[in-house]
């Protein structure tokens, strides 16, 4: 009995970290997350495990608790932050040899969804989460956010109508790698009519840099613009290499000095035109991509 519940809540290991990251846009705090949940099982008796009829629900239950708390917490520090905040970056290969701790890459972790995901509340965003990507059941998530079924229904509706609102582009992989790719040529070339034409004129660039490392303290708007800020990071950074890599599951570039990589950027592409850019030079967050 106790091989086959120890089976059952590693199993659920690999489904915590998704829910965790998507929740939490970080990582390291969704891999605390699960910890943290799975330390509270080991904390109890074997009959009180035993006793829990299903150990992966409970799993879930207390993870999404303990993630609701850090979002809580995150937004009091976020509001501190440095710049911009922008969600942790992934690489298409993760550092993790472990199947369990690797992270899916979908549709559901694409950098703008995110980006939309730290627009909502707590409470909106874990139970839009569990609800429309997991596909928990409303009685289930008022389980984990402490609210009736009805309340949570309307937290999800809420957010649904954010992410509706924010217009999050759906553009094909391969359209979008074309796209990337030409604006990384026009970029290595120094051809400011190129970028300009490639991006739509009210596209917004948003960089990360935590007060670590220089990056632009808001939202840089105007096509205009932001090709003028790409040249000046091309004068900033000397011995610059742009390499084409996915980015949260999507066509993306990461620019290198060294061998090192200083920023990961990540697009959204309407219309044939890059909408929203976002640079990720934190190297706290650059850490699996060194």
């Amino acid at each position: 009995m106790r091989g086959d519940i120890l089976r059952a809540i590693m199993g659920e290991r690999r489904q915590l970290i998704n829910m965790a990251y998507r929740m939490l846009g970080s990582v390291a705090e969704a891999e605390d997350a699960v910890s943290e949940a799975y330390t509270r099982w080991y904390a109890m008796s074997p009959e009180q495990q035993e006793a829990i009829e299903t150990p992966g629900a409970w799993l879930t239950k207390v993870t999404g608790r303990i993630c609701l708390d850090v979002l809580g917490s995150a937004r009091a520090r976020r509001e501190r932050y440095v710049g911009e905040w922008i969600p942790e970056p992934l690489p298409e290969r993760q550092e993790s040899t472990d199947p369990a701790d690797r992270i899916t890459l979908d549709e559901s972790i694409n950098m703008a969804f995110l980006v939309v995901l730290e627009s909502m509340t707590p409470a909106e965003r874990v139970a839009f989460i569990l609800h429309d990507v997991f596909r928990y059941s409303f009685p289930e998530v008022a389980e984990i956010v402490g609210r009736t079924p009805g309340a949570c229904r309307q937290l999800a509706a809420s957010a649904r109508r954010r992410t509706r609102a924010s217009h999050v582009p759906t553009t094909p992989s391969a359209d979008q790698a074309g796209i990337v790719r030409d604006f990384k040529r026009a970029w290595e070339a120094r051809d400011i009519p190129s970028l300009v034409g490639l991006l739509d004129p009210n596209a917004t660039a948003t960089s990360d840099g935590g007060g670590i490392v220089n990056a632009a303290l808001r939202p840089i708007k105007g096509a205009d613009d932001i090709a003028r800020y790409a040249m000046w990071i091309s004068d900033r950074v000397g011995g610059m290499t742009l390499l084409e890599r996915a980015v949260n599951g999507q066509p993306g570039l990461i620019l290198q000095r060294d061998g090192v990589t200083v920023s990961v950027m990540a697009f959204a592409v309407e219309n044939h035109r890059i909408t929203h850019m976002w640079a990720i030079r934190n190297p706290e967050k650059l850490r699996p991509w060194t």
